[in-house]
């Protein structure tokens, strides 16, 4: 049997579960560090309260960073692919609309790690949050624009 592309595997064996938690990280194209304009950073926050307002999602805890997003959710209808392309591909519209581009915003794919209740989420939350901090973009979170938590 020929060897899949790593990408390819991953979305063969992905499986969806209503109830279940998934953190989720998706890349920008070529790493373009979009979102150091938090105002475009604002378009993806619309489309995360999208999701949870069509019912397909409760967003736990999220953060935008300058390349990439990491997204901790509940997967409460729907399936999680198609609810990461919609996210992607509505806030890729939104996005170029508002830089009057035409190019590509996120990276195929994405990365998904399903949690067990019994996982520390508020932990999982801090982790994601504090993403700007390590970085070093932010001296505080409350500094930090692109950011929310349940727990918070």
């Amino acid at each position: 049997m020929p060897e899949l592309p790593r990408g390819k595997c991953l979305r063969n064996g992905r499986f969806s579960e209503s109830g279940r938690i998934y953190l989720v990280t998706s890349v920008t194209h070529n790493r373009e560090q979009i979102f150091n304009d938090w105002k475009l950073g604002r378009l993806v926050v619309n489309e995360f309260r999208a999701a949870q307002f069509s019912g397909a999602v409760d967003s736990l805890a999220w953060v935008i960073m300058p390349d990439h997003i990491h997204w901790l959710l509940e997967l409460t209808g729907g399936e999680l692919t198609r609810v990461l392309q919609g996210m992607k591909s509505r806030s890729a519209r939104a996005i170029n609309q508002s830089r009057g581009t035409h190019r590509q915003v996120w990276q195929r794919g994405f990365h998904d790690r399903a949690l067990r209740r019994e996982d520390d989420l508020l932990m999982m939350a801090r982790y994601i949050v504090a993403n700007p901090l390590r970085a070093g973009l932010a001296k505080r979170i409350g500094d930090y624009p692109l950011w929310d938590a349940i727990w918070l």
